[in-house]
């Protein structure tokens, strides 16, 4: 336990105390930063360009900000949040391009940023051309279902496309009882938790399918972890909702619900279905898939491309009435793309750090499932969980001498060929899916699902109050259940 704790404080601190001797204790096979592992044999071109630890300071002031803006100086935040995100990330990438010279790092986090963008803007507005209406009583039990089948379906066409698909048919059905606890609940269960089973549920594990874990790994490891944290979930939603007093009935001058569900728009689940399948066309994977060759790595552009496309071609030959229906607009997937410049561009110094502790002989000492849980987990609550994923599996694979750069090894790992390795692997994947639910910058459509949240008026709680309000209390005890049961005494 005292390993642990000082493992996760160590990562959380940005270990700045160790940044200068981190260097000469690394692997000699292998380096991460951001999401890349550099070997020594591709001529370590950022290995040998570290950022010093006040690097990290842009990242925590982005955070601060995020945090404190909305609250102490709404209007100023909300007129300039587009350009302290890009002064802020322009600072750091600076400092790498121009002081370290390391090229790499920064043409990665572009690489990944342009991903994570394409996707999310071509799930959001394909999705935004699709009105679901449930008209039935918002009582416990049908809110209950929808978180449900919100959580099965993130697995299915990931946890953007489900959170963008179902948050507003949610905000609808209990439009005259609503509160923010709705809406964290939704987070919590469509947006991260419910994405655990699968490789398209989830960025994190996306990447680890990309590197070689078995696409039906995820389902058969965490499916009973799943469904436990989505069974206390959504028993700890029906007690609230149940103790909501607000007024849910039908008066002499509303309609009577007729229990039904209707779906205007569904021409676009053809383009959902174009987005989520064009996600498998990753050049590393297909050769035949064309690619931008950097420092012998591919880069893919292609499926960018069909996202964006889908997207656009979804909006302009959308059902009006659904996008009428919906109040469809662009500011939410605005908002994050913006905010999430801000967090590629400065998280860089950030993971470089833990990545470079990870893989320092003192980090890979104190490598256990239990450190992995609680690393990873902290880490993908504040940090983008994917590259956090990433970063955690490296460093766990190289404790063990194995390479996540050869495919065999990770099916290797995956599969129990190493000590404890796929004990260490469920660790990472459930913690990097299921803390993504702490922050509203876990994951991007916590933020996504908030700004709609907020552009129909509900009145959502601050970056910190989301924490210490629905965090702490509703999150922490769960994933302290869910170690203790699958992690610390191994039962399941």
């Amino acid at each position: 336990m005292h390993k642990l704790l000082v493992f996760t404080v160590l990562m959380l601190i940005g270990l700045s105390g160790l940044a200068s001797n981190t260097e000469a204790n690394l692997p000699n096979e292998t380096f991460c930063v951001v999401d890349s592992i550099v070997s020594s044999e591709d001529g370590g071109h950022a290995s040998d360009h570290h950022a010093p630890a006040w690097t990290v300071v842009p990242f925590v002031l982005l955070l601060l900000m995020i945090a404190t803006g909305p609250l102490f100086y709404e209007h100023f935040w909300h007129k300039s949040y587009p350009i302290i995100a890009c002064i802020l990330a322009a600072i750091v990438v600076s400092y790498y391009l121009f002081v370290l010279h390391n090229h790499h790092s920064p043409v990665h986090a572009l690489a990944e940023y342009v991903q994570f963008i394409a996707l999310l803007s071509g799930l959001y507005i394909a999705s935004g051309g699709i009105m679901i209406n449930v008209d039935k009583e918002a009582k416990p039990t049908t809110n209950v279902t929808i978180l449900l089948i919100g959580a099965v379906a993130a697995n299915i066409i990931g946890t953007t496309g489900a959170s963008m698909l179902l948050i507003r048919p949610f905000i609808r059905l209990n439009r005259n009882r609503i509160k923010a606890y709705h809406i964290i609940f939704f987070i919590f269960m469509v947006s991260n938790i419910g994405g655990a089973l699968t490789p398209i549920g989830d960025p994190p594990l996306f990447l680890g399918f990309l590197k070689g874990v078995p696409f039906f790994w995820t389902l058969v490891n965490n499916i009973v972890p799943w469904g436990l944290a989505c069974i206390i979930l959504a028993t700890t939603f029906f007690i609230i909702d149940k103790n909501n007093k607000a007024d849910y009935s039908f008066g002499e001058d509303t309609e009577v619900p007729t229990g039904k569900t209707t779906l205007t728009g569904t021409k676009n689940f053809a383009w959902l279905a174009v987005i989520v399948g064009s996600v498998f066309l990753d050049p590393n994977v297909l050769d035949w898939v064309p690619a931008i060759i950097y420092e012998g790595q591919k880069f893919s552009f292609v499926r960018e491309i069909i996202m964006l496309s889908a997207g656009f071609a979804s909006y302009k030959l959308a059902d009006k009435r659904a996008i009428e229906g919906n109040e469809f607009n662009f500011e939410p997937i605005k908002e994050v793309a913006f905010i999430f410049i801000g967090i590629f561009g400065t998280m860089m110094p950030a993971l470089e750090l833990v990545g470079n502790y990870a893989q320092s002989e003192a980090g890979s000492a104190m490598i256990t499932h239990n450190t992995l849980y609680w690393g990873t987990g902290m880490l993908s609550g504040f940090l983008d969980n994917a590259p956090t994923y990433i970063n955690f599996l490296t460093a766990a694979m190289a404790s063990q001498g194995a390479s996540i750069n050869h495919a065999t090894e990770v099916v290797s790992f995956a599969n129990n060929g190493y000590t404890n390795s796929a004990l260490y692997l469920k660790a990472i994947s459930v913690a990097a899916v299921f803390f993504g639910s702490m922050t509203y910058i876990g994951n991007g459509p916590n933020f996504m699902v908030k700004s709609i949240a907020e552009q129909v008026g509900i009145k959502m709680p601050s970056f910190f109050g989301y924490i210490i309000r629905f965090s702490i209390p509703f999150l922490l005890p769960l994933f302290i259940i869910v170690w203790l049961i699958f992690f610390y005494w191994n039962l399941l």
